[in-house]
């Protein structure tokens, strides 16, 4: 599927607008709805890189079980990540 050239500059544009809004709201405080803001605007940009600039929409069933597994691959990894973290203290030393 082939996409049209206004659609690309209309993807870079909204990618600009959402860059424009991430560097404004690091100038504010929401309190603990920072990182939540944050993260929204992140995986909005990330979405829209995905499907238009990767060509994930409208392409076939394989690449997108290929994108697929991409995305399990990448909570597996953060998933052993964090539980790594979180366990480092379980184990204490007694010599110390």
């Amino acid at each position: 599927m082939t996409f049209s050239p206004k659609l690309y500059w209309s993807n870079c544009l909204a990618l600009m607008l959402l860059l424009g809004l991430t560097w404004s709201i690091g100038y504010i405080n929401f309190g603990p709805f920072n990182l939540l803001i944050a993260l929204a605007i992140s995986i909005t940009k990330t979405v829209l890189i995905v499907l238009f600039f990767m060509h994930i929409k409208g392409s076939s069933r394989m690449l997108h079980l290929a994108a697929f597994t991409g995305v399990i691959w990448w909570l597996l990894m953060l998933i052993l990540t964090l539980a790594d973290y979180h366990s480092r203290g379980w184990i204490t030393n007694p010599k110390y």
